[in-house]
Order: C-alpha cells, then structure tokens, then sequence
C-alpha cells in the first residue's frame, strides 16, 4: 500500500479496510496485523501493538493479540490471578478500562516510584513512546489496545490522534472474532478441546454421535466418603481441584480430552485417530504416569483405569439438555476395571486390549478377575506408575 500523506486520507483508508466485508470472517491475528501494516504503510514507526481482550472465562481474566514488528502477530492469555498482582493495578490497562480514557506516555525518561512498572519493561523492549486507548464494544464493554513506537523522540501528537480516531473501526472489526475466539474458549473449559472444536463446527443436536476407536480413562479418588465427611466444603472443594489439576494437566500434556467430572472422577478420552491403538493406549498410559509422579499426587491417593475400544462420541441427552461424551462396552467395562483397581489394592490397572499395547516394562499381568456383570473371568493388568516405565 502507498504511504498516504492527509491524516484524513489514512483514517478514511484504514477505516474503510477494518469495516470491509472480509474482516468479518477475519481472525484476530489478521486483523490486527493488518492494523498495525498499515499504520506503518502510512509513516507511524510502530515497534509493538498489543490488543487485550477481556473474556468470561473462569480460568482466564483476558486474551489478545501481539504484533511486533520483527516478529509478527501471536495470541497470548492472561490468567485469571494477574488481575489482582501489581503488574496489572495501576498499570496503564487497568487506567483505560477503569477511565475509559487513553494513557499517552514518553518512554525515554521514565522514574522509578513514579511511573508503573509495565512503563520500565516495554521501554526496556526498546521502545520510546507508549499509547493505550479504550476500544469499546457494542455491549458497553471496554478492551484495550496499546501502541508503542521505537523513533526518537516517541510519537508525535498527530500520530496519537490519528490511532485515537480509529478507535471504533478497530472495535468494529475485533468484535466479531472476539465473540468467536471467546466462545470457543470457554466451550474448550467445559468440554475439552475435540468435543469444543466439533460443536463449533456445528455438531450440536442430540443424536449428533459418532463411532471412533479410543483408549478411555478413568481416575477416581480413594476415600472420598471419608473425606467430606472429615472437610469443611471450602476446604474439600480445594482439596478436589488440587486431584483434578494433576489429573487434567497430565492428560492435556498427552494431548487427550477431559470430557467429564463425574463426581471425584475424571473420564478421559485418547482417540485414535491416524496414530492407531498402539499410540493411542500409550498416551494414555504416559497421562496416568505422569499424574501419579506429580509431587501433589502423594496425598491425594486417586486410582485409575485404561480400556481401549469403540466408543459412541457425541451428543446425548434429551430434548432440551445435551452432554458431549463417550458411552457403550467400552466405558461400561472401563468402570469395572476402575472398581477391580480398588479391590486389587492397586494405583493403575488397565484391560489386556491396552497391556497389548504397551511396552512390556509398563506392565504386570494380575491374572483373571471376576468383574461385576461378566459371566466369565477377564484379564487385568497392572499399570505401573513409575518415570522409568515411560516409554
């Protein structure tokens, strides 16, 4: 694009391009990438644009996207805990949304104690002038986008003026992919991220199920009666996060869905996808390994199952309330396996479909056990739950 010489010419040019059709469909890396192009296309030296996004998220307070000039546009997630540390009161974000006014500040003689301390940290990136405006939604809410330039001498008032007035464009533009970014976010908390990414795709109806091949697990927490009856609820509800933390962290590492709390159980989905039984069983069995070597894990004793099989993946429920999960044999006869782990006084058990695909160093056979519901005998195995068994 041509450098553009009027102020009113590069407002009206890089209005008309965040207003167009195609952004619409646009994501937020693209959007503000282009942004930030284009404001450089036009004489502003930009160094780093960095748009935040406030979301209703439980685990995260706010998202964005970054764009520098040497290295382009990334996402990036705030935790819901940054609100309350000192990188975030007082701190020229926390100004705009509270105010909804800018912040315009020189980064080139900056004084401790007086100025915040995100001020010293951009400044040290090797930037000279800082700008953060609101961008307002159309439900009233306020996001934040910060500018900064690395030219002697920072911005000029003009050029400040100009990123100002493009202030609504920009909100016109993100909100949409905001919305989009945001609901996927939070469907992935929820449902994990296959069931979270199918349902934004459109598989929302009861019914909408398929049949694929995976290894399923489950762990549960041993004592859990005893437990809340000894706890005071605040008490046993940190008690139960700090068990699922290891749990889900762990699975997630492997790359599997949590779908489902069930209780104090936690059921777990590895499918197999193009990796075929053998990777998908292994994952799994790494996810359990890893949660068990987790220093929390000592005392927050958790027993856990592996069954690999064909499973129903998808809506269930009735007309009016759905849920996103796995059942059939194979779930059924994973929860037979989970009680036989308890009855076996052992950590981790799995079926012989899953021991067949494992490394033999990860495995013990158990012998043949009567399992609620079968006529005869079935085979289980000993998970073992060591680093060295790790393939």
């Amino acid at each position: 694009m041509a450098k553009i010489e009027s102020h009113v010419s590069v407002q009206a040019a890089i209005t008309s391009w965040l207003i167009g059709p195609a952004r619409r469909h646009g994501s937020p890396e693209e959007i503000v990438g282009g942004l930030a192009e284009r404001l450089v296309d036009a004489g502003i030296p930009l160094r780093r644009v960095r748009i935040g996004q406030s979301v209703a998220n439980p685990l995260t307070a706010a998202w964005g996207v970054v764009w520098t000039s040497h290295a382009g546009t990334e996402l990036y997630s705030v935790p819901r805990g940054m609100l309350a540390t000192d990188s975030y009161k007082g701190s020229p974000f926390e100004h705009v949304i509270v105010t909804r006014t800018s912040v315009r500040h020189s980064l080139e003689n900056l004084v401790a104690g007086r100025d915040h301390p995100v001020l010293f940290e951009v400044a040290a990136g090797g930037s000279t002038g800082y700008l953060a405006l609101p961008i307002e939604y159309g439900d009233g809410s306020v996001q934040v986008g910060a500018f900064t330039t690395d030219r002697p001498g920072g911005f000029s008032d003009r050029e400040m003026d100009l990123i100002e007035m493009l202030a609504p464009a920009i909100g016109a533009a993100l909100e949409p992919a905001a919305m989009r970014h945001s609901m996927a976010s939070l469907l992935e908390v929820y449902l994990g991220s296959g069931p979270a990414e199918r349902i934004g795709k459109g598989a929302f109806r009861r019914g909408q199920t398929t049949e694929i091949d995976a290894a399923v697990v489950i762990t549960d927490l041993r004592g859990f009666t005893g437990l809340s009856e000894r706890l005071a609820p605040a008490d046993l509800l940190e008690s139960l996060g700090t068990y699922f933390e290891v749990v889900v962290d762990a699975v997630r590492s492997e790359g599997g869905d949590v779908l489902k709390f069930i209780g104090d159980g936690v059921l777990s989905v590895f499918p197999a996808d193009g990796d075929g039984r053998a990777e998908a069983c292994q994952r799994a069995a790494r996810s359990i390994v890893r949660a068990f070597g987790q220093p929390t894990a000592s005392d927050k004793p958790f027993v856990a199952a592996i069954h690999y099989g064909p499973v129903v993946y998808g809506n269930i429920g009735s007309l009016d309330r759905l849920d996103f999960t796995v059942v059939g044999p194979t779930v059924n006869y994973l929860s037979r396996l989970e009680t036989a782990a308890k009855q076996l006084d052992r950590k981790a058990v799995c079926s012989q479909e899953v021991a067949a695909a494992l490394p033999p160093e990860m495995v013990a056979d158990l012998g043949q056990h009567m399992l609620k519901g079968f006529a005869e005998p079935q085979a289980v195995f000993e998970l073992k739950v060591t680093e060295a068994s790790l393939p």
